[in-house]
């Protein structure tokens, strides 16, 4: 029997309740899958697989220079735990990244812009990698 791996197609903006939903998806999800590991032998840590990928209004929650307010949660240091936790990649759109004022050392080398401020554990990638996902047998969700 073949599992659909989730696709996580995250599009709202840290402040939208969207994007808060999508973390807790991920969350209930990876830790539904680590307890279900302990109780079939067939399952590993490298069986459980979720793909995430950050588009549009979501890249700011890569932005590593993001400061929220005590008394909210910090998604992006929310999504860095989670993938810390599950060797979960965090992807995001380059161009959609590039165009919101976020950037890694190579773009803002590429680019001539003053600084990086991409956020650990993120990643700018091409749409080639999010078509790749769409490629296999996956269960796409839109947050």
């Amino acid at each position: 029997m073949t599992t659909m791996t989730p696709l996580l197609l995250i599009t709202a903006d840290p402040s939208h309740p969207l994007a808060h939903l999508a973390l807790r998806y991920a969350r209930a999800y990876l830790i539904n899958a680590a307890n279900n590991k302990d109780t079939n032998d067939n399952v590993t840590l490298d069986n459980i697989t979720l793909n995430v990928f950050f588009y549009g209004d979501a890249a700011h929650t890569a932005n590593g220079l993001r400061w929220q307010s005590a008394d909210q949660i910090n998604l992006t240091k929310e999504w860095q735990t989670l993938a810390e936790q599950f060797q979960l990649a965090l992807p995001v759109c380059v161009s959609t990244a590039l165009s919101r004022g976020i950037s890694d050392t190579d773009n803002s080398k590429r680019h001539q812009l003053n600084g990086d401020n991409l956020a650990t554990g993120f990643s700018l990638v091409g749409l080639s990698e999010l078509a790749m996902m769409m490629q296999g047998d996956c269960r796409l969700m839109q947050f």
